[in-house]
C-alpha cells in the first residue's frame, strides 16, 4: 500500500510551488464585484491547515493569529455557517443564508486541529468543515487519529469530508501518466476516500477539497460522478452561486493574515 504523504516531504515542492500561486492572487481579484446583490451573495469560505504558538512553516497559523481570526469575526457581526448550509444554498436547495454569512474549513487532519481549533471552535458553538485524506490518519505524526476525528464527529457542528486518498496532486499527475493509467488513479483517489471516510466515520461524505487548489473540468466531471455534491478549490475570493459547483473559491489563511486583512476580505 502506497501512503507518500505519510513516509515522507516529497511533495513539499509541489506545496511551495502552490502556496506561492495561492498568496500571489490579488486580494480585490474578482472580490470587488459592484451592486449590492453580488455583496449579499458572495460567501467567504476560509481555509485553515495547522497551528501552533509560532510559525513552523508556511502553513502554520499561530494560535493567537487564529484567536485574533475568531475575534474579528464576532466583531464584525457575521454569522458562522456550515459548509453543507452553503451548497444547499448553491444548489438551490434552501433560502438565503443569514447575512455577513462565512464558512470555516480545514484541510489535511492535521493533530493541531484537533489540540486547538475544536476547543475554540467549540467555546463558540460554530460549524467546521474537516477535509480529510484517510492515508495519513493514525499513520502519520503530524495527522490525528481516527479515534481524534471519531470523538470530534461526536459534536453534530463537526463535518468530516474527503481531500482525496493521499493527497496527490492530480493537475500534474495528468500530464506525466498515460492518459488510461491516469483516469484509473484519479477516480480511484476520489472513491477511495469515500469509502473509507463513511465505513471509517459512519458518516456521508459528499464535499471534495482539491489537494493544493487544483482541478481541471475532466477532473470535476469525475467528481461529479463518483457522487460528490460540491468541489472546492483556492482563488483567495468568496463565493457566490455563479461560481462552478466543482471548484468553488475559498480563502487560504495563513499566519501573514492579520485581523485587518480578514475583516477586508
Amino acid at each position: 500500500m502506497r501512503y507518500p504523504l505519510a513516509d515522507s516531504f516529497r511533495w513539499q515542492a509541489s506545496r511551495r510551488a502552490w502556496l506561492g500561486w495561492a498568496l500571489s492572487w490579488p486580494l480585490g481579484a474578482r472580490a470587488l464585484e459592484s451592486g449590492p446583490e453580488a455583496r449579499a451573495t458572495r460567501v467567504p469560505i476560509l481555509v485553515y491547515h495547522r497551528f501552533a504558538p509560532t510559525v513552523l512553516d508556511s502553513m502554520t497559523l499561530r494560535t493567537t493569529r487564529f484567536e485574533s481570526h475568531l475575534s474579528t469575526i464576532k466583531r464584525l457581526g457575521c454569522s458562522v455557517v456550515s459548509l453543507a448550509d452553503w451548497v444547499a444554498y448553491r444548489r438551490g436547495e434552501r433560502g438565503p443564508l443569514p447575512p455577513r454569512a462565512v464558512v470555516l474549513t480545514a484541510d489535511d487532519g492535521h493533530r493541531s486541529q484537533f489540540e486547538v481549533m475544536a476547543p475554540l471552535l467549540q467555546r463558540e458553538g460554530w460549524p467546521v468543515t474537516l477535509f480529510i485524506y484517510p492515508s495519513a490518519i493514525s499513520n502519520a505524526t503530524y495527522a490525528m487519529t481516527w479515534e481524534q476525528l471519531r470523538q470530534l464527529r461526536t459534536d453534530p457542528r463537526v463535518s468530516i469530508q474527503s481531500h482525496t486518498y493521499w493527497h496527490p496532486n492530480l493537475v500534474k499527475d495528468r500530464q506525466t501518466m498515460p492518459p488510461d493509467v491516469f483516469e484509473h488513479h484519479a477516480r480511484d483517489q476520489l472513491r477511495r476516500s469515500l469509502e473509507v471516510l463513511n465505513k471509517r466515520m459512519d458518516a456521508s461524505v459528499s464535499l471534495l477539497a482539491w489537494p493544493f487548489g487544483l482541478s481541471d473540468p475532466g477532473l470535476q466531471q469525475w467528481a461529479q460522478e463518483s457522487g460528490y455534491r460540491a468541489a472546492f478549490a483556492l482563488e483567495n475570493r468568496s463565493a457566490s452561486r455563479h461560481d462552478p459547483l466543482y471548484a468553488v473559491p475559498r480563502h487560504l489563511m495563513v499566519d501573514s493574515v492579520d485581523a485587518a486583512q480578514l475583516a477586508a476580505r
